[in-house]
């Protein structure tokens, strides 16, 4: 199994950014993909970014192509997502995700193992 702990979740004023950081340890030679979900109340889990452990191509949901990057540090096993331009719409609890295939990217069911999720609130 893998652990995975997400941090940096706050709240900020629309415009602002943030970067959240998902620490990986565990059996991380396993992972192949990460992502990144978030959870709006009301809402279903929605994908927003992905990326490969090994050839670190990026993914990104339409709704937050150009204003999210998704990256990681393998030296430190940590997946960040730097969140610029921020909307009240993306209000959510954000998770990470890791999967042992590379496949189904914005299908949360592909992933294996996830975070306890940590809150970002636009206003």
């Amino acid at each position: 199994d893998v652990q995975l702990v997400e941090s940096g979740g706050d709240s900020v004023q629309t415009g602002g950014s943030l970067r959240l950081s998902c620490t990986v340890s565990g059996a991380t030679s396993t992972t192949k993909c990460m992502a990144w979900f978030r959870l709006a109340p009301g809402k279903g889990r929605d994908w927003v970014a992905a990326t490969g452990r090994e050839d670190v191509q990026e993914y990104y949901a339409d709704s937050v192509k150009g204003r999210f990057t998704i990256s990681q540090d393998n030296a430190k096993n940590t997946l960040y997502l730097q969140m610029n331009s921020l909307k009240p719409e993306d209000t959510a609890m954000y998770y990470c995700a890791a999967s042992t295939t590379c496949r189904d990217l914005a299908d949360w069911g592909a992933y294996d193992d996830w975070g306890q999720g940590t809150q970002v609130t636009v206003s």
